[in-house]
């Protein structure tokens, strides 16, 4: 649908993850307007709406017309429902999590809305089974013409069961009881985030958890996912079902510790999550390179590869406006094989020059760079035969441990922390920010850090560095809220 560079598959990637962020972007607004009707009309009439959006967006994206039919107006249409999406997504979370939350009794809002966070995970899991369903059942040109059609219709059956189940919910016990009594805020918004200390706790409940959530929740499912089909070059029904088994054996923590967290506190497992995370990222997703993929590992060690350019960019968000250099094709074709190489000043002429073992490429020719990377023995996709099955799902799930250590207690933090007359909108927008913007741009960042410097690990620095922060400032200067009463005039 998108009007991409045929000669540079990072390229088209990186214009994909943009039309992926999109919807990630706006999130942050969805819950200002959504937050805010929340806190003015209620909990349970704003949970409908959102859903009823995000919902009719989703099985709009299904029975889109292609390029080829009406031109630039097909991505332009996509974008407007991955805007959509957003903008209900930015309302839905903080409602189910304050709805859930005013519901539960307390000494149980961590177990209670650690249930939240499975739904998240199981959707994901349930995206990837109809997928790669639709993959077994169909080739890839049928899959690539219209099957990836069949599971956007097929939300519409999931629509319609939740709205059927969220008219028949009572308003929060808590809110009703507020408005009842005149008590309710009229202006969440100045309230929220032009009243101290209100406002430092939202700036302290972004720096301090959720950017930090975020990422961690991200690296450990999407961009592991990434990782595997698209730099180990793993084939995508045998990464699915890696991934997917990961979620099976995960998920049952998000209440583990969600209820842990009523014990021992919230905020004490999300940093420990943030910590752990850090430490051990590079070593985990060198250890699924050597799992999952060991010729390509070995490839690597025994031949060196150096480019040698000048004009290379760094490109992030992709389109029509993006211009490519050949140094720019060279490395995007490099980083696609999932190899790493270095960057050595460019010769007098400024020409891309590549060495690949001793294979010397001059200028930009794919043809050329194909011919190389079979000289030197490049193994390409990963040998299904040579896969340490057992080691590979154990990293994996050991990354959603770590999902499920900062994700289970975020929504009885973030409820806690504000009051009820301003909560819907006070936790919508740094969860939102935290994730839809430092946590959904991950696979975009990541992927273009990659690229320009040339190590097939070096976008890992994002999650780590943003987790290091969320560790620091919610150490020194978040303090613990489990045993805070939810009452209507805190």
């Amino acid at each position: 649908m998108v009007l991409l560079d045929k000669g540079n598959d990072t390229a088209a990637l990186l214009s994909a993850f943009a039309t992926y962020a999109a919807g990630f972007l706006v999130r942050p607004f969805g819950a200002l307007v959504f937050g805010r009707i929340g806190d003015l009309v209620g909990r349970k009439y704003t949970f409908l709406v959102t859903i009823v959006v995000m919902g009719s967006a989703t099985f709009a994206v299904g029975l889109l017309p292609t390029f080829a039919a009406i031109g630039w107006l097909a991505p332009i249409l996509l974008v407007t429902l991955r805007l959509l999406q957003g903008l209900a997504l930015g309302g839905e979370y903080g409602g189910a999590a304050t709805y859930v939350a005013e519901h539960a009794p307390q000494g149980k809002r961590g177990n209670d809305t650690s249930w939240i966070q499975t739904a998240a995970t199981l959707g994901f899991f349930m995206a990837l089974a109809v997928v790669g369903a639709c993959r077994v059942w169909m080739d890839a040109a049928v899959f690539a013409e219209w099957g990836w059609r069949i599971p956007f219709l097929v939300s519409l059956i999931l629509l319609v069961f939740s709205i059927y189940i969220r008219l028949r919910l009572n308003e929060s016990p808590i809110f009703k009881k507020m408005k009842e009594e005149g008590k309710g805020s009229k202006a969440p918004l100045r309230d929220s985030f032009r009243k101290y200390p209100n406002n430092k706790y939202v700036l302290l409940a972004l720096l301090g958890a959720t950017v930090g959530q975020g990422v961690v929740w991200y690296t450990g499912q999407f961009y592991a996912l990434f990782f595997l089909t698209i730099t180990l070059k793993l084939d995508y029904l045998t990464a699915y079902m890696l991934i997917g088994a990961s979620l099976l054996l995960g998920t049952p923590f998000f209440i583990v510790f969600g209820a842990l967290s009523d014990k021992i506190g919230r905020l004490k497992i999300i940093l420990f999550g943030c910590l752990i995370a850090a430490v051990t990222y590079f070593p985990l997703f060198k250890g699924l390179t050597h799992y999952v993929n060991p010729a390509l590992e070995a490839y690597s060690e025994k031949t060196p590869i150096t480019v040698s350019a000048a004009n290379c960019n760094f490109h992030m968000f992709v389109g029509p406006w993006s211009k490519f250099s050949d140094c720019d094709k060279a490395k995007d074709f490099l980083t696609k094989q999932g190899l790493s190489f270095k960057s050595v000043p460019a010769a007098a002429d400024a020409q891309v020059v590549t060495k690949i073992g001793d294979v010397e490429v001059v200028g930009w020719d794919e043809a050329k760079y194909k011919e190389a990377l079979q000289k030197t023995g490049y193994p390409g996709a990963a040998d299904k035969s040579k896969i340490n099955y057992p080691m590979t799902l154990l990293i994996l799930f050991i990354m959603l441990i770590y999902v499920t250590m900062v994700y289970g207690p975020i929504a009885a933090f973030l409820v806690e922390l504000f009051p009820t007359r301003i909560r819907y909108t006070s936790m919508s927008l740094p969860y939102h920010i935290g994730n839809g913007w430092f946590g959904g741009m991950l696979p975009l960042l990541a992927t273009a850090m990659v690229a320009a410097s040339g190590d097939i690990y070096y976008g890992l620095w994002y999650p780590i560095v943003v987790a290091v922060i969320s560790l620091v400032v919610g150490t020194i200067f978040l303090r613990e809220t489990k045993d805070r009463d939810l009452k209507y005039d805190d």
